[in-house]
Order: C-alpha cells, then sequence, then structure tokens
C-alpha cells in the first residue's frame, strides 16, 4: 500500500518548465531574503524621497520644521462636490505642530502613463507645494520644474 498525501522533498514542476526563478534574493542584511522586485508603492516612496531630500537640501533653512508624508488616497467628504481629486495637501503647522506636506500616491499614479511621467508629476506636486509653502515662484524652488498647460 502507498502512502497517501503530498510528497516530501520533491517540488511540483506542473508544465516542465522548470523554476520560475528565486523569489527573494538573499542578502548581507537580509539572510531570509527581500524582495526581487520593489513594490510599486515601496518605488513611488523612493522616488518621493529622492526629490524631497533634494528640496530639503537646498531650501533647509527656510522650510524649517516640515513633515513629509504618502498617503494612498485623500479623505473625501461624502459631499465633495469638485470633479477633481486633489493631489497633496498641505498643512501649515502652528506652535510646536510641523507643517504636513502630503503627496496622495494613487491620484498621481493614475495621472501617469510612464515611470518618467512618474517622476515629472512627483516632482511638479512637490516643487508646487513647497513654493505655495515659501511663498516663492516654482522655479525658484527646482530648476528642473517645468509649468505645465491646463
Amino acid at each position: 500500500m502507498s502512502p497517501v498525501g503530498p510528497r516530501r522533498g520533491r517540488r511540483r514542476d506542473l508544465r516542465g518548465r522548470g523554476s520560475r526563478g528565486p523569489q527573494v534574493l538573499p542578502g548581507p542584511l537580509s539572510p531570509h531574503g527581500v524582495p526581487a522586485q520593489l513594490s510599486r508603492r515601496a518605488q513611488f516612496d523612493e522616488l518621493v524621497l529622492g526629490v524631497v531630500q533634494d528640496l530639503e537640501d537646498r531650501w533647509h533653512d527656510e522650510l524649517g520644521l516640515v513633515e513629509f508624508a504618502v498617503e494612498e488616497t485623500p479623505w473625501m467628504p461624502d459631499d465633495w462636490s469638485s470633479g477633481t481629486v486633489p493631489l497633496a495637501s498641505l498643512v501649515r503647522g502652528a506652535g510646536t505642530t510641523p507643517t504636513r506636506l502630503v503627496l496622495f500616491r494613487r491620484p498621481i499614479e493614475l495621472r501617469s502613463e510612464t515611470r518618467d511621467d512618474l517622476s515629472a508629476m512627483v516632482l511638479t506636486v512637490l516643487v508646487e507645494q513647497v513654493s505655495e509653502l515659501l511663498g516663492r515662484p516654482p522655479e525658484d524652488i527646482d530648476p528642473r520644474y517645468e509649468p505645465h498647460d491646463d
């Protein structure tokens, strides 16, 4: 009589094409591995972080205490009457509360067709928000800024 149940010690290869490749790549800091590709959320966060670091390096003294954040989508009240969804939110701080600048990932991604479009959109949104915060023209905030035509 043969044992019933899954075989142990062998991986199934249903279509004869072999393993699909490593799902995680081990590294010195993570012996169990890290995902072979970053998620869209992680890629977006890295993109935002790069632009924020450039802006903070250039405008550190003028910015003061600003908290940058990324959220999936904005909270929209049931009676929202505007036809557009905001791409960012800027809430000025008071006293010991820092100014908070939030980018909304999904609305920005949905307006971008390619990775280059996404990079340009993130740069544009951040520069325009920092421009409003500092009371300077966006072109002064970052030389890469290109005004868009609406």
